[in-house]
């Protein structure tokens, strides 16, 4: 199930933001924190079945969605988590379409093939 960040759920968010290549530097990845924070153009969601598993992060624009960080935990990888958490957000917003940036474009080409 895909759940709104809240600033309780920082520890998880920070520690499945660390696994995507760009956010390796602690200091890159608290500004990335504070930008899905305080920028109310980005959003954060969590994926959770017993546990957080999943983590997603868009830019919301008036025609598109773009997918920013797509994350999921190493133990849970390769059970179709990310593509849950594609299409959980494709079923939120039907009406945008679903861009992808440098980091994220071969996972989402990877969910439009399936």
């Amino acid at each position: 199930m895909l759940i709104k960040y809240k600033k309780s759920y920082e520890k998880f968010a920070m520690g499945l933001l660390s696994f995507m290549p760009n956010e390796k530097e602690i200091k890159t990845l608290r500004n990335t924190m504070k930008n899905y924070e305080t920028d109310e153009n980005l959003q954060l969601f969590l994926w959770k079945d017993e546990e957080i598993t999943g983590l997603i992060g868009i830019e919301v624009s008036p025609n598109h969605i773009e997918i920013q960080h797509i994350s999921v935990n190493p133990s849970f990888r390769k059970q179709g988590i990310g593509k849950a958490m594609v299409r959980a957000l494709k079923e939120q917003y039907p009406d945008k379409e679903f861009k992808a940036n440098e980091y994220t474009e071969s996972f989402l080409d990877k969910c439009e093939e399936a």
